[in-house]
C-alpha cells in the first residue's frame, strides 16, 4: 500500500448528539455569492487518518442503523453533499485552523482510514449490533476513485464476510462497486445486503451542472444492471431530490423507468438537505442555472437544513404514486424506505412541481 502523510491530532473538540445539528454560523450567515465553480478538474492530496473506532453507533448519529465511512472528503465533490462539515469538523479535530478551511477542502483533501478493515475484525461484535444494519458510505462515497488505489472499502467487505447474520447497506455512485461482486456475493451468502446506487437524475446536462465529477447516469445504470444480474440485492438512491430542478412529475418518471430497466428492485428518495456547508458551494449553481429559483430555496428550509414539512410529504405522496405506477414498493410496503419522511393525512396528493407556498 503507499505510503500515506498523517494527520497531526491536536485537541479533540467533542460533538455531542445528532451529527445533523452542527451548524457552522459563520457560514450561515454568509450571503451565497456566484463564484467561480470548484467542479473543475482537481488533483486531491490524501492524508492518513489514524482512528480508535470505525463504527458510528445510532446513539452517536441520531440513526436507526450503524455507519461506516472508510474515506472522509470525496474527490466526486457534488455540490450538494451534506457531508461538508463532517470534513470540516475532521481538521478542526486534526488541530487545523478552522478558518483556513475552504470550501473545496472537501474534494481536494480526501481522508483515508487505513486501518479502518483490520480494527472492524477486531472490534466488530454482531450481538452489539442488536439487529440494527451497518450502513457503509453514509457521509462519503466508499467507492470514489480513491478506492482503486487504496482498497478499504474491498477489505472492510472481506472482513465483514467472515461473519454471519449481518444486515449490510452500500450507497455508492461509482461503477466501481462491481470490481467487488465476488466479496458481495460471498457477503450476501451469509448476510443481508442491499446495495444503493445513488442517482438525482437521467439528465446528463444537469449531472454535469451539480456532480460533474461524478460518473454519468447510463454508466451507474449498468453498474446497477451488473449488480442484479450477479445476484445482489440493488437499487437505486433518487437523493437528493431538488426542489424546482428534479422533483416534476417527467423528471422522477424517466428516472423510475431507467431504474426499471436496469433491474432495479426499488427506488428510495429523499429530498435536498442544505446544510450551511453546503450553501456556498450549492446555492450559486442554482444562481447561475436557475436564477428564478434562488428566492425560494433561500426561505424553503429550516435552520436545520431540512425542507418545510409540507413539502417533504407532497414529495413523499409523488414518489409513491410513481413506484406504484413504474412497478417499485412504495414507502408503505418497504421496510427499509419507513421514516425517512413524516407522514401527514392532510397533504394533497396532486401538486404541481414545487407549487406549495415555501
Amino acid at each position: 500500500m503507499p505510503p500515506l502523510p498523517r494527520l497531526r491530532l491536536g485537541a479533540l473538540r467533542v460533538m455531542h448528539g445528532r451529527m445533523d445539528a452542527w451548524t457552522d454560523r459563520r457560514t450561515e450567515l454568509v450571503a451565497p455569492a456566484v463564484r467561480p465553480s470548484v467542479r473543475a478538474s482537481v488533483r486531491p492530496s490524501f492524508v492518513h487518518l489514524p482512528i480508535k473506532s470505525i463504527l458510528n453507533s445510532p446513539q452517536q448519529t441520531g440513526m436507526g442503523f450503524w455507519s461506516l465511512n472508510p474515506y472522509v472528503g470525496c474527490e466526486f465533490g457534488c455540490t450538494y453533499c451534506y457531508a461538508r462539515f463532517a470534513h470540516r469538523y475532521v481538521v478542526e479535530r486534526g488541530g487545523g485552523d478552522p478558518a483556513a478551511w475552504a470550501d473545496d477542502a472537501f474534494e481536494r483533501q480526501v481522508f483515508v482510514k487505513r486501518e479502518a478493515p483490520d480494527l472492524l475484525a477486531l472490534t466488530l461484535k454482531p450481538s452489539r449490533l442488536e439487529g440494527a444494519a451497518i450502513a457503509i458510505g453514509t457521509a462519503t462515497d466508499p467507492y470514489q476513485p480513491a478506492e482503486r488505489r487504496f482498497q478499504v472499502t474491498r477489505r472492510i467487505l472481506e472482513r465483514l464476510a467472515q461473519f454471519h447474520g449481518l444486515n449490510v447497506s452500500l450507497v455508492t455512485k461509482s461503477s466501481l462497486v462491481t470490481r467487488d461482486l465476488d466479496v458481495l456475493a460471498r457477503l450476501a451468502g451469509r448476510s443481508r445486503v442491499t446495495v444503493y446506487l445513488s442517482l438525482i437524475s437521467v439528465d446528463v446536462p444537469l449531472i454535469k451542472q451539480f456532480e460533474a465529477r461524478s460518473p454519468m447516469p447510463q454508466v451507474r445504470l449498468r453498474a446497477l444492471e451488473k449488480l442484479v444480474k450477479g445476484g445482489i440485492h440493488a437499487g437505486v438512491m433518487l437523493a437528493p431530490v431538488l426542489p424546482g430542478i428534479t422533483d416534476g412529475l417527467p423528471q422522477l418518471r424517466a428516472l423510475m423507468r431507467a431504474a426499471k430497466a436496469a433491474g432495479a428492485a426499488f427506488v428510495h428518495a429523499s429530498p435536498l438537505r442544505l446544510y450551511p456547508a453546503v450553501r456556498p458551494i450549492f446555492l450559486p449553481l442554482v444562481a447561475r442555472h436557475f436564477p428564478q429559483l434562488l428566492p425560494r430555496y433561500e426561505r424553503a428550509f429550516d435552520g436545520q437544513g431540512a425542507v418545510r414539512d409540507q413539502y417533504a410529504c407532497a414529495l413523499e405522496r409523488r414518489v409513491a404514486r410513481l413506484q406504484r405506477e413504474a412497478g417499485f414498493p412504495t414507502w408503505a410496503e418497504d421496510e427499509a424506505a419507513r421514516g425517512r419522511y413524516r407522514r401527514r393525512s392532510d397533504t394533497p396528493d396532486d401538486l404541481g412541481q414545487w407549487v406549495l407556498p415555501l
